[in-house]
C-alpha cells in the first residue's frame, strides 16, 4: 500500500471522521446475504437459497462456486466427460472427497479443486490459443432439497462468452442444460444459477458498490474437532484489502507500515466464538480490522456484537481514518495465483486491474526472502508465469509490489 497517498484528518472536517455504529443483518437462521458499502451502507440483501452455482464473469479463471451454506455438496467422480453415462456414486462415501470453496479467494471454487496443471481449472482446462475452456470432469453434487444429481460443465466458449453445464439424475434420466451468458452480468463479479429452477439468477450488486459481504458460509474449523462447519462471517470483495490488528486496545491501533491482505476471509468468523458453558457470544479482545475499500479509504472496524441465527445481526463501529489520494486506486489491486497448491515448479499470476511493471517476493513462513521476479513492463491483466522450482514444499507469502499496489496472497508448494 502507497501510504503517501492518504491524507490524514487535519484538515478534514470532525464529522468525516466520525465513528459511527452499524447493524447489518442476514436474518433468522442468516438466510440472507448482504452486500455493505463502507461509505454508502447497506446494498443489497438477496436470500442465500437463491442460487446453487455462480459462475466467475470476469478474467479468465473460470471459478465456479457451490453455495454449499444452503446445503449444496460437491464431489469430483473419477469419471471424465466422455463417461458420463456410466457415473454412478460407487466409492463416494469412503474415496470421494467433498469439495469446498475456498475461504481467501473468490477465484477457487469448489469445482476448481484438485489443480494438475497451470491450466486446469478442476472442471475443464484452458486453451491458451483459442481462450476456449473445454470441459472434462464429472461430478456428483447433493442438492439443498436432497436430490442427488450428476453434473457437468461442458466447456466456456469464448466467441460466444458462455458457460454451459448439463446435469441429471445418477441413472441419467431428467437430463437439463443451462447456460450462462457471462455479458448478461455487466460490472458484477459472477453470474448465478439455479439447478433446481433451471434459471439464471440476478444475485449480487455491481461490484463497485460493495465492499463486504456478511453471509453465511462453510469454514474449515480447527476446533474442537477439525471439520468444515457453517459459520457465519465477512468476506471482502475483490481489490479490498484489510488488516487484522490484536492485543492494542482498538483506540490505540493503527496500521502505518503494517501489510494489507487481499485475503477476502482477513474478518471471516473468528472474531467471534460460542461459549458452550455459558451459552453466549465472547468476542476477540483487542482486535482491530483495518479495510482499505475499492475507492482506497481506510476504515476501522471493531465489532461489538452478533445476532446469531436468532437475527443474524452483525454489530460493529466504523470509522474513516484515512482519505486515498487521486490514483488510491491502483493501491487495491489484487491477484490470484493457480495453481494453488503448486506441484510442477510454476505458478500463473493474475492480476484484477492492469498493473505496469512490479515485483513478485515470495517469503518462507519465518519471513525469509526466498525467490523474486519482476513482472513484465505492460499494463496488462494476462497470466504471467512464476517459477518457484526451487522452493521446498511448504507454506508461502506471495507479494506483488510497484509503483502506487501492494497486495499479498498464500501459497502452497506441494
Amino acid at each position: 500500500m502507497k501510504l503517501s497517498t492518504l491524507l490524514i484528518a487535519a484538515t478534514c472536517s470532525t464529522a468525516l471522521f466520525a465513528q459511527t455504529t452499524v447493524t447489518i443483518s442476514t436474518g433468522p437462521s442468516n438466510a440472507m446475504q448482504s452486500y455493505y458499502s463502507m461509505a454508502n451502507g447497506a446494498v443489497s440483501s438477496p436470500a442465500l437459497a437463491e442460487w446453487d452455482i455462480a459462475i466467475e464473469v470476469t478474467g479468465i479463471a473460470g471459478s465456479i462456486l457451490a453455495n454449499t451454506a444452503n446445503g449444496v455438496r460437491v464431489y469430483k467422480a473419477p469419471y471424465t466427460i466422455a463417461q458420463w453415462a456410466m457415473v454412478d456414486t460407487t466409492g463416494l462415501a469412503s474415496t470421494w472427497p467433498a469439495q469446498y470453496n475456498s475461504e481467501t479467494n473468490w477465484s477457487a471454487g469448489a469445482f476448481n479443486q484438485g489443480l494438475s496443471s497451470a491450466f486446469d481449472l478442476g472442471w475443464g482446462t484452458y486453451n491458451p490459443v483459442t481462450h476456449n475452456i473445454p470441459g472434462d470432469s464429472c461430478f456428483v453434487l447433493m442438492l439443498p432439497n436432497g436430490a442427488w444429481k450428476k453434473f457437468r460443465v461442458d466447456g466456456f466458449t469464448a466467441a460466444t462468452n458462455t458457460f454451459a453445464f448439463t446435469w441429471a439424475d445418477l441413472d441419467g434420466g431428467n437430463e437439463q442444460s443451462g447456460n450462462l451468458l457471462r455479458s448478461g452480468f455487466p460490472g458484477k463479479d459472477f453470474g448465478y444459477y439455479s439447478l433446481t429452477g433451471n434459471a439464471v439468477v440476478d444475485h449480487e450488486p455491481i461490484a463497485d458498490t460493495w465492499d463486504l459481504l456478511f453471509t453465511k458460509y462453510i469454514a474449515f474449523v480447527p476446533q474442537p474437532v477439525p471439520s468444515y462447519y457453517p459459520v457465519a462471517g465477512v468476506f471482502m470483495n475483490r481489490q479490498v484489502s484489510a488488516l487484522q490488528v490484536d492485543g492494542i486496545p482498538s483506540a490505540s491501533a493503527d496500521y502505518w507500515g503494517q501489510p494489507f491482505s487481499s485475503d477476502i476471509d482477513v474478518i471471516g468468523y473468528d472474531w467471534k466464538n460460542f461459549n458452550q458453558t455459558t451459552f453466549m457470544w465472547e468476542y476477540a479482545a483487542d482486535r482491530t480490522y483495518f479495510v482499505q475499500a475499492r475507492n482506497g479509504d481506510i476504515w476501522k472496524l471493531v465489532f461489538q456484537s452478533y445476532g446469531g441465527g436468532a437475527n443474524g445481526n452483525f454489530t460493529f463501529t466504523q470509522e474513516r481514518v484515512g482519505i486515498a489520494g487521486v490514483d488510491a486506486r491502483n493501491n487495491t489491486v489484487g491477484f490470484t495465483l493457480f495453481p494453488n497448491p503448486s506441484q510442477n515448479g510454476s505458478v500463473q499470476l493474475v492480476m484484477d486491474a492492469p498493473v505496469t511493471g512490479g515485483t513478485v517476493s515470495i517469503h518462507d513462513a519465518s519471513g525469509k526472502l526466498v525467490a523474486q521476479q519482476r513482472l513484465n513492463g505492460s499494463a496488462s491483466t494476462a497470466p504471467q508465469t512464476i517459477n518457484v522450482q526451487a522452493l521446498q514444499p511448504g507454506l508461502y507469502l506471495v507479494r506483488m509490489s510497484g509503483e502506487g499496489f501492494n497486495a499479498t496472497s498464500r501459497l502452497v508448494i506441494e
